[in-house]
C-alpha cells in the first residue's frame, strides 16, 4: 500500500481535491434549487443533468484524449469544471443550470478518466489492487468531506460556488506536475447489452436499478435534506450516506465471497426496502405519537426519536446497503466471464448504471411533487422492490454458482470510470493482441488446437457462442471459470 502511495501521492492529492469539489458542488446545487424554489420536478431535471453529462463524457473524452493528448484534455476539462460552477449564481434559471450540470458531468467524467489513466500507467501487477483500494478510500472520503463544507457559507450566496471553483483549479497543480508523460492507453469497446444480458440478466438489469437508486439517493438527497431540516442537516445527511457506503462495502463484499452472490444481492436490496420504510415511518413523528405502541416507545426514547438523528441513521444505513450494490453487480457478472471478457462487459455495465442514474432524480422529483418529502423514500422503496422481485425471479431460473467457484469481490465506486474498474482491477486481463480483442467482440473464432497437442483444450471465448435460450444452458464456454472448469451459468 505504501509503495503505491509513494509512487502516486501527487495524483491522489489532486484526485482528493477533485472529489471534495464534486461532492460540495453537487450538494450545493441541490440545496440552492430549493432556495430558489425551482420545485421538485425541475430540481430532478437539474440534478439528472450531471449523470447525463457523465455518461456523455465517458464516451467522448477518450476520443478527445486520442486526438490531443492527456495533458491538454485535463487542462481543458479542469477549466470547464471550474467555469461552469461559477455560472449558477449569475443566471438563476433551471434550464441554464441543467445545461451547466450536463457540462459539469462531462468535465468530471473526463477528469476521472485522465487521472485513472495516469494511475494505471504508474501501477504494476503488484500494486494494481493497492491503487484501486486507495482510489476507493479517496473517492468515498473525499466526496463525504465535501458535504461538510456546505456549512462554511450560506448556500443562498455566491461564496460556496467560488470555493468549488478554487478546489478544482488547485487540483490541476499536483496532477499536471506529477504526470511526466502521457500514458499509452485506450478505453475498451463496450459489449452489446443484449449479449451481456444473456450472460447475466441480474447483473445487467441490476446495474440499471442500482443507477436509479443512486440517482435518487445522491441526486435528490440534498434537496430532501434541506426541505426536512435545512442546510446543516442536508450536509450531514449526505455525509452519512457516503460514509455508510464506505463502511459497509468491504463487509458486504466478504459475505458475497462466502455465500451465493445472488442471495447476498437480494438480501441487501431487501434491506434497502426495509430501511426506506423505516425512514418513511419517521417522516412525521408527531403523527406517530397518536399510536399507542409508538407513544410508549417515545416515552422511553424522549426527543431522540423526534429529532433529525433518526434520519441521519437512516441515511447511514441506506447508503451502506445501496452503494455496495454497484460492486456486487459487477462482481456477479464477472463470475460468468473470462478475465479478457470483463473489460468489454464492465464498460457496458457502467453505461447501464449511467442510464439508470439519469432517470432516478426525475422519478424522485415527480414523487416528491405528488407526495411531498415522503416521495423521496417512496421512490427509493419502489425501485428496490422491483429489484428484489426481479432478483428472486432470476434465482428460480438458474442454479447458483458454488461459492468456491465465484471470483473475488473487488470494491469499486460508481464515480470510477471503466479505466479504474478494469485497468486497476487485478482480476481483469486486458486483451494484448488483436486476436484477443476479436475474441471479446465475438467476431472471430478461436484457433483450433494443434494436432501435436492432443491434451490442449479449446476454450472458445466468443460472445456469439452464447445460446439463444440460456435458461437451461449449462455447458456454455462463457460460463466457465478462469481455470476452464464447467459451472452453472449465473443469473
Amino acid at each position: 500500500m505504501m509503495t503505491a502511495l509513494k509512487l502516486s501521492w501527487a495524483l491522489f492529492l489532486g484526485l482528493t481535491l477533485i472529489m471534495i469539489g464534486n461532492g460540495l458542488g453537487g450538494s450545493l446545487v441541490g440545496v440552492r434549487t430549493q432556495v430558489e424554489n425551482f420545485g421538485n420536478s425541475l430540481t430532478g431535471l437539474v440534478m439528472a443533468g450531471y449523470f447525463l453529462g457523465f455518461f456523455i463524457g465517458s464516451i467522448i473524452v477518450p476520443k478527445m484524449m486520442a486526438r490531443v493528448g492527456h495533458v491538454r484534455v485535463f487542462g481543458a476539462l479542469t477549466a470547464l469544471a471550474s467555469l461552469t460552477i461559477l455560472i449558477y449564481p449569475l443566471f438563476i434559471d433551471p434550464y441554464v443550470w441543467t445545461a451547466m450540470r450536463v457540462l459539469t458531468g462531462v468535465a468530471y467524467a473526463g477528469l476521472y478518466i485522465v487521472v485513472e489513466s495516469w494511475l494505471n500507467e504508474r501501477a504494476t501487477n503488484d500494486t494494481r489492487g493497492q491503487m484501486l483500494a486507495i482510489y476507493l478510500v479517496v473517492s468515498s472520503l473525499g466526496v463525504a468531506g465535501g458535504q461538510l463544507l456546505l456549512n462554511l457559507y450560506d448556500p443562498a450566496n455566491f461564496e460556496l460556488f467560488t470555493v468549488v471553483s478554487v478546489l478544482i483549479s488547485m487540483a490541476a497543480v499536483p496532477v499536471l506536475v506529477s504526470a511526466a508523460r502521457a500514458p499509452d492507453f485506450e478505453a475498451p469497446e463496450s459489449l452489446g447489452p443484449l449479449r451481456l444480458y444473456k450472460v447475466s440478466p441480474l447483473g445487467t438489469i441490476g446495474m440499471v436499478l442500482v443507477g436509479m437508486t443512486a440517482g435518487i439517493l445522491i441526486g435528490m438527497g440534498p434537496a430532501y435534506g434541506f426541505k426536512m431540516y435545512g442546510t446543516e442537516f442536508a450536509s450531514l445527511f449526505m455525509t452519512a450516506i457516503f460514509v455508510g457506503g464506505f463502511l459497509f462495502t468491504w463487509p458486504i463484499g466478504k459475505l458475497s465471497d462466502i455465500f451465493d452472490r445472488r442471495t447476498v444481492i437480494v438480501c441487501v436490496v431487501a434491506a434497502c426496502v426495509g430501511v426506506g420504510v423505516f425512514g418513511l415511518f419517521f417522516q412525521d413523528p408527531a403523527a406517530l405519537n397518536q399510536l399507542q405502541s409508538y407513544q410508549r416507545f417515545y416515552d422511553i426514547g424522549g426527543n431522540l426519536w423526534n429529532d433529525a438523528n433518526v434520519l441521519l441513521l437512516v441515511g447511514l444505513v441506506f447508503g451502506g446497503m445501496a452503494l455496495p450494490l454497484y460492486s456486487l453487480c459487477i462482481a456477479h457478472t464477472n463470475d460468468h466471464l473470462t478475465s479478457k471478457q470483463m473489460v468489454a462487459a464492465s464498460s457496458t455495465l457502467i453505461m447501464a448504471n449511467g442510464l439508470g442514474a439519469m432517470v432516478g432524480p426525475s422519478i424522485a422529483g415527480l414523487a416528491m411533487d405528488l407526495l411531498g418529502t415522503p416521495g423521496y423514500f417512496w421512490a427509493l422503496i419502489a425501485v428496490n422492490i422491483i429489484f428484489v422481485v426481479f432478483g428472486l425471479y432470476r434465482m428460480t431460473r438458474r442454479p447458483a454458482i458454488a461459492a468456491e467457484d465465484q471470483g473475488n469481490f473487488v470494491a469499486v465506486d460508481a464515480r470510477m470510470t471503466v479505466v479504474a474498474t478494469t485497468a486497476l482491477n487485478p482480476e481483469v486481463e486486458w486483451p494484448e493482441t488483436q486476436q484477443d480483442a476479436d475474441l471479446i467482440d465475438g467476431d472471430a473464432p478461436p484457433p483450433a488446437p494443434e494436432p501435436s497437442e492432443p491434451d490442449a483444450e479449446a476454450q472458445p471465448e466468443t460472445w456469439d457462442d452464447l445460446p439463444d435460450d440460456t435458461e437451461n444452458a449449462t455447458d456454455n464456454p462463457d460460463t466457465r471459470d478462469a481455470k476452464g472448469q464447467d459451472r452453472p451459468p449465473g443469473a
